[in-house]
């Protein structure tokens, strides 16, 4: 069986109320009568898989997917006001909830927060959780600009770990946008990967890791650059006093407790994640149906790694099932 764990749902209910509502966040419809999805420094295009499960389910069926583990995406509820943040938030996860149960078979579900009212986020997370059958809840790698290892994120975190949910983090636009980056879709391209990179060590060397030692950490397309910074990393913590003030164990530690998908199609960057990370701490991931993701690589490229059967087994559906409690 083959488990996508990083792929994007919008169910329609919520693009209208953006575009009823347009705020940070916009719909457009270009001449060509596509829709966009705007934030600051990216668009996304909805494409028929975005909206429809029928759709998506034909695609899968296509590609030898068996079950996905839907997200929302960029922008999510946190660029909206704090009291349409919590609306939105409930409206996505009951859709997503919606959904899941049309096609119990193929989708289990991560519930998306407003976490710009960390206080409703664990309110909303219990019930997604406990009352919707969602596995988890999908956050971004910042939070209006704020780290999501502030202080008032943490009753977040510890929610999630009592209830045993995953937390998957996903990027989105570094706040304020380096200079530079936006142009030439660069913020997806590198600022979503350097984002998420900053969010995991921020988990780390905060102490949030340390505080919640038994909750469920997903990184988003590979772990971002943690892999290929890893021991980078560790001569900072062994010679920098300041990256020992809130842990006393080497990040690598910390780092070997998340999960990462396998969003990237690159052999190389897959076996530099496979030799950090290790296959038990790797799942299959397509970000399908964005532009940039491929649902028809995502596997092949898995199958192409000069490693044991058993291991791919591990990365294809045991991990996921494992992580997701499927």
């Amino acid at each position: 069986m083959k488990i996508d764990v990083h792929n994007h749902f919008f169910p329609e209910a919520y693009l209208q109320s953006v575009e009823a509502n347009p705020g940070l966040a916009t719909v457009t419809h270009t001449p060509e009568g596509h829709r966009h999805l705007n934030y600051a420094g990216d668009y996304n295009v909805i494409d028929a898989g975005h909206v429809s499960l029928e759709a998506r389910v034909e695609q899968l069926d296509q590609a030898g997917i068996d079950m996905q583990v839907l997200t929302l995406t960029t922008p999510g509820p946190h660029v909206e006001t704090p009291e349409r943040g919590v609306e939105v938030a409930r409206l996505v996860n009951d859709e997503l909830a919606a959904g899941v149960a049309g096609h119990p078979s193929r989708f289990v579900a991560m519930a998306t927060l407003p976490m710009q009212d960390p206080g409703a986020s664990v309110v909303e997370l219990e019930r997604a959780v406990t009352q919707l059958g969602l596995r988890g809840a999908m956050v971004f790698s910042n939070v209006n600009g704020k780290p999501l290892w502030a202080k008032e994120f943490w009753p977040i975190w510890e929610k999630a770990e009592a209830l045993g949910a995953p937390i998957l983090i996903h990027p989105t636009t570094p706040d304020p946008i380096p200079a530079g980056m936006d142009e030439w879709r660069l913020v997806p391209l590198i600022g979503f990967c350097a984002d998420t990179s900053v969010a995991a060590a921020g988990m780390v060397f905060s102490g949030v890791m340390d505080a919640y030692p038994n909750l469920k950490v997903v990184l988003s397309h590979l772990g971002g650059a943690i892999a290929y910074l890893a021991e980078r990393i560790e001569r900072g913590w062994a010679i920098y006093p300041e990256s020992r003030e809130h842990i006393t164990r080497s990040p690598m530690e910390y780092f070997s407790q998340m999960w990462v998908d396998t969003v990237s199609f690159s052999t190389h960057a897959l076996m530099c994640a496979y030799e950090f990370h290790g296959p038990e701490r790797m799942m299959l991931g397509s970000d399908y149906p964005h532009q940039i993701g491929d649902l028809f690589r995502c596997a092949p490229a898995i199958e192409a790694l000069s490693i044991p059967d058993a291991e791919k087994q591990l990365i294809y559906e045991t991990n996921a099932r494992e992580v997701f409690r499927i």
